[in-house]
């Protein structure tokens, strides 16, 4: 398709470009039953667009969003059709049309362990089972995929055998016993080491095979609707849609399962319906993407969102935040309509508690009821394992008994009941995964993280940012969803390893997975990013969690944007994928957070043994690193400095100056960050009030003179054209030498003076500081001034001052104004001597010995500096 630029059509152009616009925003913030009709619609006018061309339509932009328009709506259709047949309501998808990056994420996502997991598409049932995707001949199919077993599963391993070979009593006459439980299902995990995943599928059983409309039908395929159960494929093909990496996706399987030569087993089974085929190929399924069957671990929160696409939510029990009658309330209206699943998950429980307890540590559970009996608050829960520790607390009720079923004997089903205020102090983690059909919209957002490096960690830089605005203050959920990748597989096996090598808890073994949070801020201006989580109101902030997904429920100031912030610490890759979905029951309006200012420029440096000054309150404090900034216009400036050493306290000085600065006092000071933060510092101009176009110098110090570390300066300003460039100290590489003496004025005395020899032609500047007890100089209302004389009495000659010679009563730290001066000894021998001269009027300092000025001589080729402080009266 080529597109005919006609200037003639230009105005029809824009108007077809702007309907599709229009049609596609009514696609995100309309109802459900509309999304097809704004699809089509949305994709028809950027055609036209197209066609008729114009200078300014960009053709390679709209084409893809054609392309995706299209498949959205044929994904709508496949959709409705799926809930008709199902009796469910349908699916809340993202209406909300990707980028070429987005899409380019999702495809680079899909291949996992060198295999390849498409995205789901409309089509990909009917092309899998037509033969154009999986084997369709009457020969047995077979998955190439190469399973993982642990050693101990390998020692017991005999093969991969089809249900026929597993299953007694089963021929090709009656298959369909294979997908059909004629006794409640009871499902058990034996020698897989995945009880969140056999945690999930019994928490999830009455939701895949409901009556209403069964989970599985939309997870299993082919599937019988009219019997509501799995079809048997002959030749073995299963193919499944399992949601993960920011989409749902393709994975086929056979149905060949691992078969032992002993009594134990290698994959979920029913003990009630030994020969029930569908929950070990779902197991199956899930294993392929997670590694295999030695599957290292995970939680019931986010397999179940794998296998069915519920919202999760992990709800800490140990957080003092926790309100244990609201979230009683919550969970128990969720269960009882249908609308929640829950799972639970223990923490480090020392080994000698398990057996008193009857809990397994780091271990998750199935809860299966949820009760209120008057002032009682009760779950049922259980225990995956076939042969398991049952809580044996007090009020415990546990089913730990043999049933009888017909004529034949039911094993164990490992239930128990327990009180909420119980399952509080024995769990650490309650999981909870919400029907995402309790919202009326949804939008994903799919994103690239290159982790920064160690001086960015602190600040949010290169966080990703979104500015969101809801119409109403309806709640908003986001759920944040890490994609998987094979560095995270071989993380988890070491730390499993590792575990199980010095019997440690997870919590306690060196190999992690990082971790991640969600906040929302009132930034300002709203809705624009933040440097720093410290300088802006968090409004919400979710926990930090190793789990790839985490949940941020907040009610939203209508109309007001608000900046969404996601944050990490420690993931241990380099780069990582990600996706946001967001579900409210309003239209939301969802941007990447711009900047506040526009423009921005980034240094690189850092303080060493050279340029590590210290604060103003030492005199090497003019070796820290300086930059000038020149301003071509006035504009509102800002300074995001951060450190590689996260417990370094960092400073930011603008001073207005053009030069190398030597002396500092506070009205200098046109911005500065609060006193000395670590690892991470801030400051802006006040409120909107800009700087007027001009050269400035920004002085970056660390606390104490000698601390190291590496830093990044961000300036960020509204104009184009900012000059940042390194300024040279005028101390840098020089020697220092120090008067053995401070220099203190006695009662009346307003001059003194220290002789400075030296020996060869030399370059040299002087610096002076308070060296007051407890306070410092300058606080008696009077002022100081510092001059360098060739010679005594009237024939003496200034060659350097600070202040432009005049008085100053505010001071730290004072040097020459011209920074150095050259110094010839032959001069200095025929002019009497080389001084430096300290004035004082009005008491700059306290007498007795109490108050002083510290003065210290830098220097290229060494300086004697000579006796003590005189006092002398030369006019």
């Amino acid at each position: 398709m080529s597109a005919n630029w006609n200037s003639r059509s230009s105005p029809l152009n824009r108007q077809n470009e702007a309907k599709g616009l229009q049609y596609e925003a009514l696609l995100m913030d309309g109802k459900r039953k509309d999304a097809l009709k704004h699809a089509i619609s949305a994709a028809d006018f950027y055609m036209k667009a197209i066609q008729d061309g114009a200078p300014g339509v960009d053709a390679a932009k709209l084409r893809n969003k054609i392309s995706y328009l299209l498949e959205l709506g044929e994904t709508i259709k496949a959709n409705q059709k799926q809930a008709g047949l199902s009796s469910r309501p349908p699916e809340l998808i993202s209406t909300r049309v990707l980028s070429t990056s987005e899409r380019t994420i999702l495809l680079r996502s899909s291949k996992l362990h060198g295999l390849i997991f498409p995205p789901w598409t409309a089509d990909t049932e009917s092309k899998v089972f037509s033969g154009t995707s999986l084997n369709q001949s009457p020969d047995p199919y077979i998955d190439s995929t190469p399973f993982s077993l642990s050693p101990e599963q390998r020692a017991i391993f005999s093969g991969w055998k089809r249900p026929l070979e597993l299953v007694p009593g089963v021929d090709d006459d009656n298959l369909e016993w294979m997908m059909t439980a004629e006794n409640p299902i009871d499902l058990a995990q034996d020698l897989a080491t995945d009880c969140s995943v056999v945690a999930s599928l019994c928490a999830a059983t009455p939701h895949f095979t409901s009556e209403k409309g069964s989970l599985l039908s939309s997870l299993m395929y082919p599937f019988d609707y009219e019997h509501k159960r799995p079809k048997v494929v002959k030749n073995g093909p299963y193919l499944f849609r399992l949601n993960f990496n920011g989409c749902w996706r393709s994975v086929a399987v056979d149905d060949r399962l691992p078969a032992t030569s002993t009594d134990r087993t290698l994959y979920v089974v029913d003990r009630r319906n030994p020969k029930l085929l569908w929950p070990a190929l779902v197991e199956k399924a899930y294993l392929k993407i997670r590694g295999g069957y030695d599957f290292p671990g995970s939680n019931s929160g986010t397999d179940l969102h794998v296998l069915t696409g519920w919202i999760p939510e992990q709800i800490f029990l140990k957080s003092d935040d926790i309100e244990l009658d609201q979230t009683w309330d919550r969970i128990k209206k969720g269960y009882d309509d249908g609308n929640a699943i829950l799972t639970l998950g223990t923490g480090n429980i020392p080994p000698e508690e398990e057996e008193a307890l009857g809990l397994v540590r780091e271990h998750d559970y199935a809860v299966l009821d949820v009760r209120s009996d008057g002032n009682s608050r009760s779950l049922l829960i259980k225990n995956p394992w076939v042969d398991s520790l049952v809580w044996t607390g007090v009020g415990s009720s546990a089913t730990l008994k043999t049933h009888t079923v017909g004529s034949r004997p039911e094993h164990a089903t490992n239930q128990f009941w327990m009180a909420f205020e119980d399952a509080l102090q024995h769990f650490d983690s309650l999981y909870v995964n919400w029907n995402p059909n309790l919202f009326q919209f949804r939008q994903d957002h799919h994103f690239k993280w290159d982790m920064p490096d160690a001086t960015e960690e602190l600040v949010f830089t290169k966080n990703p940012q979104y500015s969101v605005v809801s119409s109403s203050n309806s709640p908003i959920w986001v759920l944040l969803s890490r994609h998987w990748q094979d560095g995270e597989l071989e993380i988890l096996r070491e730390r499993k390893a590792e575990r199980d090598r010095h019997n440690a808890s997870l919590a306690h073994v060196s190999k992690q997975l990082g971790f991640m949070s969600l906040s929302i801020f009132a930034a300002s201006p709203p809705g624009t990013r933040l440097p720093l989580p410290e300088n802006h109101r968090c409004l919400y902030q979710g926990p930090y969690v190793d789990s790839p997904n985490t949940l941020l429920r907040y009610d939203p100031t209508p109309n007001n944007p608000q900046t969404l912030v996601v944050a990490q610490g420690e993931l241990p890759l380099p780069t990582y994928n990600f996706t946001l979905s967001f579900f409210s029951n309003s239209p939301l309006t969802i941007r990447q957070a711009p900047e506040p200012l526009s423009h921005s420029e980034t240094i690189t440096g850092a303080w060493n043994r050279r340029n590590s000054g210290g604060s103003a309150a030492h005199p090497s404090y003019f070796i820290n690193p300086q930059y000038s900034i020149t301003l071509p216009q006035t504009t509102p400036l800002s300074f995001l400095l951060s450190t590689d050493v996260k417990d370094l306290p960092i400073h930011i000085a603008l001073i207005y100056s053009s030069k190398n600065i030597t002396s500092i006092s506070g009205r200098d000071i046109l911005v500065s960050s609060p006193e000395y933060q670590r690892g991470a510092t801030f400051c802006q101009t006040h409120g909107s009030q800009p700087l007027a176009a001009g050269t400035y110098t920004v002085i970056l110090s660390t606390f104490e003179p000698g601390q190291l570390g590496k830093f990044v300066l961000r300036v960020a300003t509204e104009v184009e054209g900012v000059v940042v460039g390194q300024v040279m100290s005028s101390q840098a590489g020089k020697l220092r030498s120090v008067f053995p003496e401070v220099a203190v004025f006695k009662n009346g005395e307003e001059r003194l003076r220290g002789r400075v020899g030296i020996g060869r032609l030399t370059r040299l500047s002087v610096v002076a500081r308070a060296a007051v007890a407890g306070g410092e100089a300058g606080n008696g209302g009077g002022g100081l001034r510092m001059k360098l004389e060739l010679g005594t009495g009237v024939g003496r000659r200034v060659v350097g001052q600070s202040k432009g010679g005049g008085f100053t009563q505010e001071w730290g730290v004072l040097g020459l104004d011209e920074g150095e001066v050259d110094v010839d000894p032959e001069v200095v021998r025929r002019m009497g001597g080389l001084w430096v001269v300290l004035e004082q009027i009005g008491g700059v300092s306290r007498g007795g010995g109490k108050g002083g000025v510290q003065v210290e001589v830098w220097s290229d080729g060494g300086v004697v500096l000579e006796g003590g402080w005189e006092c002398v009266d030369e006019d």
